[in-house]
């Protein structure tokens, strides 16, 4: 895309520096070789600059708002890819409840808890922060 950009800069720089007389007759090329002047090309390649800069300056501002909504709803998606372990490790805690003290799958219940509980906290936190974007 950068190239595309620079190529489409240099030819309107080319078209505007050619189109200063008569606007039927054709535009004489800038080359490197420097035919059109000793400062043609810089003036071309400036040009060019200015025409990069201010598209993508636009395409910036396009982009903006989407960015803003795409993050809220990437938040959203991981609050509730995270709620879905927080379930998984929820059932697995409920069939465990009866061992928590000292049964066989005492272990399994105190994992399980505590894994119930960090995605729990990073469920929630993700919605928090999507709601105060």
């Amino acid at each position: 895309m950068g190239i595309g950009l620079r190529v489409a800069g240099r030819l309107a720089g080319q078209r505007l520096a050619g189109s200063s007389g008569n606007p039927s007759a054709p535009s004489r090329p800038v080359t490197v070789e420097g035919v059109g002047g000793p400062g043609t090309h810089r003036t071309a390649a400036r040009q060019a600059g200015k025409a990069t800069a201010s598209v993508a300056r636009g395409v910036g501002a396009f982009v903006r708002p989407f960015r803003r909504v795409g993050g809220i709803l990437f938040l959203e998606v991981m609050g509730v890819f995270f709620l879905l372990f927080v379930l998984v490790f929820g059932q697995m805690v409920w069939r465990t409840r009866t061992n928590y003290v000292h049964g066989p799958d005492h272990q399994k219940f105190l994992v399980a808890a505590v894994l119930m509980i960090l995605f729990l906290y990073l469920s929630v936190s993700s919605f928090w922060r999507a709601r105060r974007k």
